[in-house]
């Protein structure tokens, strides 16, 4: 709600030991310059940020925007999904494109490997959801069900189980060895646009199955599912009994969500908020971050911390 503070930076040359000699514009301040990395600050504003060069770039795998990528357990392979239509694997240490994925109609919004780092999951806005081998890049399985397109998977343990959901307002659970849909978890009304699968804190309960679950389903007993909705809320739900366990009002639309450990998860607004709860008690989060207005698109926990990409 208040005016952005707007502000340049100039090179003015190289210092003697090869560094740049930088300015700032009235109202920032420069702080320590590397070869890698400008420290501004703004005073007034109590806001300081780093900013780091990227070691390496690569800017041949895609020719528009990347909505979506994934390094393998090993971290030899990549995969990435971008507007420009396509979905690729590629190596991990040079850019080197290996296989392209193709057989979704339409936007493929997301896609992930499997534990084993050797078959991809991907969904698309055809409401499809396919695993491909990075082997081959052949789709070994499509799943049908979704009545809108898929914004996002998780994978439960190894991957005989896996989860999507999409802008019809439901997740579903996967067989993948039959192929189908094991049930329908949370139908929110509202698009889903993230979700979480991780295991649940002993204290909580995540309530028990209206029927005895499926021998086809495995590793769901004892996890929580997330759901980042389109309509303010973030929902969780005990992914075996199907049964809701919390729901927490945010300011804005959820766009994604992660589990830091088995009490605390994070969750992203499209503005600009990024909010820790404690699964045990959501009535009000630990603690809110807000750096800028910007949509926060994705979280990933790394080691003691976090990262979060925004839409800036």
């Amino acid at each position: 709600g208040k005016p952005t503070v707007y502000g340049s930076v100039t090179r003015r040359g190289l210092s003697t030991e090869g560094l740049p000699d930088i300015t700032a514009s009235e109202g920032f301040v420069v702080g320590e310059v590397t070869k890698k990395s400008i420290v501004i600050s703004c005073p007034h504003e109590n806001v300081s940020t780093k900013f780091l060069a990227p070691y390496t770039t690569f800017s041949r795998i895609h020719q528009k925007s990347i909505t979506c990528l994934d390094i393998s357990s090993g971290g030899g392979l990549g995969v990435s999904t971008s507007t420009d239509g396509t979905m690729k694997i590629w190596q991990a240490a040079n850019g080197e494109i290996r296989r392209l994925l193709e057989g979704h109609v339409y936007d493929v919004n997301c896609c992930r490997f499997f534990p084993s780092g050797l078959v991809v999951l991907s969904g698309g806005m055809d409401a499809q959801l396919k695993i491909w081998s990075a082997e081959d890049a052949s789709c070994v399985v499509t799943f049908k069900g979704h009545k809108g397109g898929i914004l996002d998977t998780a994978i439960v343990d190894r991957g005989r189980n896996v989860l999507s959901c999409s802008r019809d307002g439901t997740a579903r659970l996967w067989d993948c060895g039959k192929s189908a849909c094991l049930g329908v978890i949370g139908d929110c009304g509202s698009p889903v646009n993230g979700i979480a699968v991780g295991p649940a804190d002993n204290s909580l309960n995540l309530g028990t199955p209206e029927e005895p679950p499926s021998e086809r389903e495995v590793g769901t007993e004892g996890k929580i599912l997330l759901l980042a909705r389109e309509d303010k809320k973030l929902q969780g739900v005990g992914l075996q009994s199907r049964q809701p366990v919390f729901l927490f009002d945010g300011s804005d639309a959820f766009n994604c969500c992660t589990f830091l450990s088995s009490t605390y998860i994070l969750a992203g607004t499209q503005d600009g908020n990024i909010y820790q709860l404690d699964v045990r008690n959501t009535t009000a989060p630990i603690q809110v971050v807000h750096r800028s207005g910007a949509p926060v698109l994705s979280l990933l926990p790394y080691r003691d911390g976090f990262i979060a990409s925004q839409g800036n």
